[in-house]
Formats: structure tokens, sequence, C-alpha cells
């Protein structure tokens, strides 16, 4: 598909109708569909040969220009009598004000001859590639795709899809298709809670003989399932959404991009979901380059994920911890006032931090500190001790608890591991039941001898007073 952008100010409403004037100053091109799949692939540096269709028309010939300078290398049909699909959007101080869509029915003798030149590519084609992607965009260009398959299946390559509707059969024998949640939702009906949504796709995998669906869900992030075992989710990442368009076709080029390069396939669909929250934030279809992700990937950590370093709300560390152990994370649980940082404090979250593969320090609000500590203290508001506790290597995530203990915390986040410093015996460590009920363990640590901060501010106390 050509995406055509008029882009300019529209200081006025038209006196013809209640719509406003667009005075076009800038008119862009961009490759779309599976042709923007194809600029996403060259962005990050994969080698990438394009098949498919476009009209024998000028719209045609812009698109290809578009890819031969980006060296997509093309073996795309021209048709004669059809029409290059074109979507022309309307836009203003980066609002879309308007889309239209440029479209008419293939040929039918024309799309005929195409079809059968198209699988006879892709034949001679499919063996020479490490990743073959089918992306359709219900425009008849794939409604017939057993030879396609059949053709990848004989070079011995994976096919991932990017289905438009169902029905999904015709994806059978794929490595993974890539719906969305409506699309999804048109092939197996509604459903109510996770649980229901995992037993359905899993029954479409094995019915339909495909291995892996990546279930892209907007703002709540993916899923990764199987036909059998435990889905991988990834929370979707808090960013500010410019425009979605083409977004689903960057998280296909760096799934397969990932997957052609020897990445397994949650690291593939980590870095997918980390690229789909950079696409987003880029007016129009844009590739998101090597670089980008390159960067965006070292902020997030070796693992894609955003540390959210500092105090976290309750439900965000939900989704943080269910996003670990879905990594098989091992998760380590203390809490504590901190309200004056010591080496003692220091010493023993680093010995917590080695007990698992994530720590999670709660800290308790400045109300209840003074219920606790007395008058005066905390001498730390909960804002700053969460920020220097945050700032240690051993932390992963703070959050901050209202009551006097951290029961109802610990119900909630279920920790592998709780820990405990001082001379507590271990039935003594307030939450140590709730622990072991969920199947956890209680540990407590050694005190460091002579670091207590209400012993630092008692002798600060004094040194004033004298």
């Amino acid at each position: 598909m050509l995406d055509r952008y008029w882009d300019g100010p529209a200081a006025r409403l038209s006196p013809e109708a209640p719509v406003p004037v667009v005075q076009v100053v800038n008119e862009t091109l961009r490759a779309g569909g599976a042709a923007n799949v194809a600029m996403n692939l060259r962005a990050l540096g994969a080698s990438c040969t394009l098949l498919g269709w476009v009209g024998a028309d000028r719209e045609g010939d812009l698109l290809l220009e578009l890819l031969a300078g980006a060296g997509v290398d093309c073996r795309v049909q021209r048709i004669e009598g059809g029409a290059t699909v074109t979507k022309l959007r309307v836009t203003s101080r980066k609002q879309q004000l308007l889309r239209l869509d440029f479209e008419r029915p293939w040929p039918a003798p024309a799309a005929e001859q195409a079809r059968a030149e198209l699988d006879a590519l892709m034949a001679a084609a499919a063996g020479d590639h490490d990743v073959v992607v089918l992306s359709d965009y219900g425009k008849g260009v794939l409604d017939a795709p057993d030879n396609l398959l059949a053709a990848a299946r004989e070079a011995g390559v994976p096919v991932m899809v990017d289905p438009k509707a169902p029905p999904f059969g015709r994806w059978r024998s794929a490595a993974l298709i890539k719906p969305n949640l409506r699309e999804l939702e048109l092939a197996v009906g509604v459903w109510s809670g996770e649980e229901a949504l995992r037993s359905r796709a899993q029954d479409l995998l094995s019915e339909h003989g495909i291995d892996h669906m990546l279930l892209t869900r907007g703002e709540a992030g993916m899923t990764l399932l199987a036909r059998t075992g435990e889905p991988l989710h990834l929370p979707g990442r808090a960013v500010d959404v410019f425009d979605v368009t083409g977004a689903g076709d960057t998280v296909m080029a760096v799934l397969a991009a990932s997957r052609a390069a020897g990445a397994s396939l949650p690291d593939a669909a980590r870095l997918s979901n980390l690229a789909a929250s950079l696409a987003v934030r880029h007016a129009g279809t844009t590739a998101v380059g090597a670089a980008e992700l390159a960067s965006a990937w070292a902020a997030a950590g070796a693992d894609g994920f955003e540390r959210d370093r500092g105090s976290v709300s309750r439900e965000r560390l939900g989704e943080l911890l269910a996003a670990a152990r879905a990594r098989g994370e091992r998760i380590v649980f203390t809490n504590g006032c901190f309200d004056l940082l010591h080496a003692g404090h220091v010493g023993y979250l680093e010995q917590a931090r080695a007990l698992g593969d994530r720590l999670v320090v709660a800290i308790n609000d400045d109300d209840s500190v003074r219920r606790l500590k007395g008058p005066g203290r905390p001498l730390n508001p909960a804002t700053q001790r969460a920020r220097v506790l945050a700032g240690l290597a051993a932390v992963d995530w703070v959050v901050t608890f209202a009551e006097d203990t951290p029961e109802s915390l610990l119900q909630a986040l279920a920790p592998d591991v709780m820990v405990k410093g001082g001379d507590y015996g271990i039935d003594e460590v307030v939450g140590a039941d709730i622990v072991r009920s969920q199947g956890g363990e209680v540990r407590v640590l050694d005190r460091f001898e002579n670091l207590s901060s209400s012993a630092i501010v008692e002798r600060a106390r004094r040194s004033g007073s004298e």
C-alpha cells in the first residue's frame, strides 16, 4: 500500500459545511501495508525480499521507488487494470482529520495469473531466507495461501503470519500467528477472563497445527501462547501514544528479524513489545531503526522490561512481578521504615537480593512510621526514602504501604522469599504465615552489629544537646 499524507494549518471552518479548511503545504509519501514490514526490516539492518501486488499505475511507481531507495529486494508484480491500494490522511497540527482510501477489487483474470506467479516466486525464493512473513490485509493477495505455506515448509523455513480475519485454518502449519484481540475474538468468540482466553487460543493452535500465537493487546501489551504450557504475558509500556498507524507491522518485522538472528521466541517477543512502544510515539507509518531500538533496549535492561525504579504503585508492581514470574524469576520481599539508610541496611539488602532474582522493598508511609516510631519520625519523607533505596544496585522495586504491617501487600504479591533482619524468630515475623501458606519461604538474616537508625538518631540528638 501507499500511504500519502497531506498536512497544513486549519485556521478556519468552511463556509460550505461545518468542517475545517486545511491549507495543504506538505505532502509525504510512505510505504504501507506489507511494504511497511519490509521498510522496518531494512531499518533494522536485515535483508528482505518483498513479494506482492501493486497496480500498474502512478501510485505503484511511487511505492516501488520508496522501497528501492531503502534497499528492499522487490519482486513485486504489476497488475494491469489494478489500482495500488492508497490511503490518504489529511492532518493538521499533528492531528489526523480525515482518511480517504483508494482501492478497488483486482481484475479477476489478472489476479489469478498474479497468484500463480506469486506461488512460483515463493517456491524459488523461500530457501534463501531464514523466515517467511505473510502479512494479510484482506485485499485478496493471500486469500489462498496453501502453496505459499507449502513452499516454505518444503524449504524448511518457518512462517510467521499477521492475519487480518478468520478463518485462521488458512494458516495451518505456520510457526506463529499474530492476531490482535478483535481478530482473535472473531475467530473464537467472546471469552471471559484470562483462563478462558488461554484455553480458546490453545484450542485454536492445536486445531490448525500452528505452533505459537503472539496476541497483541494494545496498551495492555502482548501475550505469547503455545499449544501447551503457561502463556508469557508482556505488559504494555507506559508511553505517550501519538499514532498507532503501522505499529503492528513494526512488531512483525522485529519479531521476524529477531528470530532470523537466532533469538529465542520469548526474547523476540520482548523486543517486539519494546518496538511497539517506540512505533506509537511517531507520527504516521514509520520504521523503527536499529539504533533507536538498541538504545531503548539498553535503557530498559537486558530483559527488555522497564525497571520503573522508584516508588511504583501496587498495581504496577503486580504487573512487573507477573512478567518476572513468567520469565521464571524468583521474587524476594522485605519491608521496613528505612528512615535513615546506613551501611547495615545496604549489607542487609545485598544479602536479601542474593536469595533471588528480583528484590522488592516495601516501606511504611509517613503516617505509619509516626505510629511505629513516635513523633519526630520519619526524618525523611517516603518519597525521598524510596528514591534513595531505588538507587541501590540490590533493589529492583520500591512500594509504599499505609498499614502498620505489610500483610495485605504480602497477600497480593505472594513473594517466593520474605526476608527480615535482626533478632526475630521465624515465627515472630509478621506475615510469615501468609508467605508460607502461598508456598513461599521466610528467612531471617543476621543483624549488622552496632548499626541502627534509631541509635544513630539518638546519638545525633545527644550530640546536638551537648
